[in-house]
């Protein structure tokens, strides 16, 4: 219930920040442009509360918050007396017009450049995309535990998140990936991924893993937590102990310790478990018990447990300066469109799935997750998604401020306005567009509850 709560409250701050933002964007410059605003209303349906300025501009937040909009003086809604019409929407150059619907995308670029910088500054932390374990593909290809990723395909990632979405994006191309890495002796060397034999319907999301790669940050240490008493380990073992190897074999992670337990006892007989205890190296000889597991079939246990759920330090930090920050958020939102439009272009083509279209079920779960992990993480999601917006109204589908822009872009070229029919065609279009996009996102949404 408390995720649930968390997520509605941080979907409706998110969305109240951006709507509010890409509205104003529409107000400032008409009001700039000398057009008439009659509502600036954060939501959409009856108004919660509402103010109304000198100007006559009503100002509301209403009661269902997945948007806004701002309502402008317009002959084509309504009658207006003839000393207002100079300052209605429809009366103003089509330049003047273009200038008030761009605003609410520009607006959204600009917050999220802003809220880069913000992020920048306070510093975001992250893990590094350091390779803690290699298999499959990634093995044959060279990556071994302890190299460090710094480019893919010669764009450099400085986290692992940068470095999962780079491989992702090669390996939804089709194409093998070359990887810039640094190795556990400094040298820094290329190595190539052969992404393009993965096969054919493999999970987008998974891509490093399918790869055969285990991120440094996912290896918990082998550190025990608990010790049972009446267990093969009860008077060997203790809380703290740092397991090192079972029988000959190196553990670099608690997730190693069961599976080879489970060896030892099919072996049969005593095995040497290595341990690190106060800064001494210990050698002890343990015999796994047999027991039997929920599925029913034996398995082998010697009475130890690992930490659970517990997430490992952050070990990457991208902090700037105040000034140097702002470039920095520049160039990020720079990469960050590109990958949007370049995820959005394959979608189009088939060449990535319609899976990762999301809705507001996501977003709320998202933005819930990036609240908890800090006000860091929290900027970025909210700049990621003040980009999004940015990049969907721009869209030319009509109903979507890319549309109006449209209508504007072939007024210029014709030299009139379309006509009232061809409009209400478009936005017929755009809405069925609209719903189908929704329909979409919704499906995906529940889809990820369900799985």
């Amino acid at each position: 219930m408390a995720d649930f709560l968390g997520s509605v409250w941080w979907m409706i701050v998110s969305l109240g920040v951006l709507v509010t933002f890409h509205e104003f964007g529409h107000y400032w410059v008409a009001r700039r442009c000398g057009v008439k605003v009659l509502r600036f209303s954060v939501g959409f349906g009856k108004p919660l509360w509402s103010r109304r300025d000198r100007h006559g501009t009503e100002f509301a937040i209403a009661a269902i918050p997945l948007g806004g909009y701002v309502k402008m003086l317009d002959e084509r809604e309504a009658e207006v007396p003839i000393g207002e019409r100079a300052r209605a929407f429809n009366n103003k150059t089509v330049w003047q017009r273009i200038a008030i619907v761009a605003a609410g995308p520009i607006a959204n670029l600009v917050l999220c450049i802003a809220l880069l910088w913000a992020m920048f500054v306070i510093g975001r932390q992250d893990y590094s995309p350091s390779v803690g374990r290699a298999s499959g593909m990634a093995a044959s290809a060279g990556f071994a535990a302890g190299d460090r990723l710094l480019a893919v395909d010669g764009r450099s990632v400085d986290t692992w998140a940068e470095a999962s979405m780079a491989l992702t994006t090669a390996a939804m191309d089709r194409q093998d990936a070359h990887v810039l890495v640094r190795d556990v002796l400094d040298n820094e060397r290329t190595r190539v991924l052969p992404l393009s034999q993965l096969p054919a319907g493999f999970d987008e999301r998974q891509v490093p893993v399918q790869a055969g790669f285990m991120w440094q940050f996912w290896l918990q240490p082998a550190v025990i937590e608990k010790v049972s008493k009446d267990s093969p380990a009860g008077h060997l073992l203790q809380p703290g102990d740092l397991v090192l190897a079972i029988d000959g074999q190196r553990v670099d992670s608690a997730d190693r310790v069961y599976p080879l337990i489970q060896a030892l006892g099919q072996r049969g007989g005593p095995g040497m478990l290595e341990v690190e205890r106060a800064g001494e190296r210990l050698a002890l000889e343990v015999t796994p018990q047999p027991a039997k597991g929920p599925d029913g079939k034996p398995r082998w246990l010697i009475g130890v447990e690992f930490p659970t759920g517990q997430a490992a330090a952050y070990d990457a930090r991208q902090q700037y300066g105040v000034l140097a920050a702002l470039p920095a958020a520049v160039r990020e939102t720079g990469k960050l469109a590109s990958d949007s439009l370049g995820m959005m272009r394959r979608m189009l083509t088939g060449h990535a799935s319609l899976k990762n279209v999301s809705g507001p079920i996501t977003i709320a779960r998202v933005a819930n997750a990036s609240a908890e992990r800090g006000v860091d993480w929290f900027l970025y999601f909210l700049a990621l998604l003040s980009l999004s917006l940015c990049i969907i109204n721009l869209l030319p589908i009509p109903v979507l401020d890319g549309g109006h822009l449209l209508y504007y872009l072939i007024e210029l070229v014709k030299g009139s306005p379309l006509s009232e029919r061809a409009m209400a065609t478009g936005q017929f279009i755009g809405l069925a567009l609209l719903a189908g996009l929704m329909g979409l996102a919704f499906y995906n949404d529940i889809l990820g509850l369900v799985l």
